[in-house]
């Protein structure tokens, strides 16, 4: 009887740590790295033929991307980067010095909610956003000030 309750505990201890609040800070950056390439000038001048010539983006929500090279570039010379736990992740211009990048602080912390996935997002300088997502109920203390303390950038989820 004891090996079944061991087994069972064993089977739940997961499930118990998970219901545990834990503090989720924004990442620093100082660690962050990317994880991906930054796509050649050749393959942004292919890849915007394809993606352009598609008529029904022509009449969509894209048409302004399609109307410039320098816009869809804007739009498409990224790569993806990680928090060094891999929890948060961002997309980041490649036109944007990987230095800039690893000195950034955070600004801002935002939770939001879309069915039952919690988005994270972490606003630092320059447009950068790293985000996390989790079935984890996320709350940000409103009175916290990330401008002025980056360590302050913190959600607590539960």
């Amino acid at each position: 009887m004891k090996s079944y309750i061991c087994a069972f505990l064993l089977l739940l201890g997961p499930a118990i740590s998970d219901a545990v609040a834990s503090n989720v800070p924004c990442p620093d950056l100082a660690t962050a790295a990317q994880v991906a390439a930054c796509p050649t000038e050749d393959d942004l001048k292919y890849t915007f033929t394809g993606f352009c010539s598609d008529n029904a983006r022509m009449y969509g929500k894209d048409a302004e991307v399609c109307t410039d090279y320098q816009r869809y570039r804007k739009l498409k010379n990224v790569a993806l980067w990680e928090s060094q736990d891999g929890v948060f992740e961002a997309y980041i211009s490649c036109d944007l010095p990987a230095a800039s990048v690893k000195q950034a602080k955070a600004s801002n912390i935002a939770v939001t909610r879309k069915a039952d996935i919690t988005r994270l997002a972490c606003t630092y300088r320059e447009g950068v956003i790293f985000t996390s997502r989790t079935r984890a109920e996320c709350t940000v203390d409103v009175k916290s000030n990330c401008a002025a303390d980056p360590t302050a950038c913190v959600a607590k989820c539960e």
